[in-house]
């Protein structure tokens, strides 16, 4: 490993992708509204925003979709006021004084308002059988390298059964996309 960097992992509550930086050695935070499912000595729980200027190497950022994803089109009319949040939240992300910064989303309204995804990566690229269009945004970081093609692709992540953790469910990061993410930007 090159250098040890600080970073941070914001909107994340499960720890995946933070743990997958730890485990290469780097001084990785999650930060996220919610209690960690890791180690919350490695967590911060609070407002992201707060804690943009901190001296960060590098920012991964999964900013909630809910009002972004163009699967929710049919709702844009009703939730401008909602959208508008999430968007002015998604562009203090994408510009925060970090170096190196990835911002991830499903294929949403952003690649209208601000511009098109640097990268769209499927799960099924990183040692997953699923179909799972993830965007990248990304600043001063290379492309995500496929590291493990799989075959059996199947949408099982939207297909999930109604239940209290489905949303949360649903916004894991698969770990091999986690994995890559340390190997190639770690």
């Amino acid at each position: 490993m090159a250098n040890r960097m600080k970073i941070l992992i914001a909107c994340e509550f499960s720890q995946t992708v933070t743990k997958a930086f730890r485990d290469k050695d780097h001084n990785a935070y999650s930060c996220d509204l919610l209690p960690t499912e890791g180690n919350p000595e490695w967590h911060i729980q609070d407002d992201v925003l707060k804690h943009l200027n901190n001296d960060w190497d590098m920012m991964i950022a999964f900013p909630p979709c809910t009002h972004l994803a163009v699967s929710g089109a049919r709702w844009f009319k009703t939730k401008q006021k909602e959208q508008k949040k999430a968007i002015a939240f998604f562009m203090a992300l994408i510009t925060a004084p970090i170096a190196k910064i990835a911002i991830e989303n499903p294929i949403s309204i952003m690649s209208t308002v601000y511009r098109k995804p640097t990268q769209i990566i499927q799960p099924w690229q990183f040692g997953h059988g699923e179909t799972k269009a993830t965007c990248f945004w990304l600043k001063n970081l290379p492309l995500l390298k496929p590291s493990h093609i799989v075959e059996g692709r199947v949408g099982r992540v939207w297909k999930e059964s109604p239940s209290k953790n489905r949303w949360k469910n649903r916004s894991r990061t698969f770990l091999g996309i986690a994995k890559a993410m340390a190997e190639q930007w770690g």
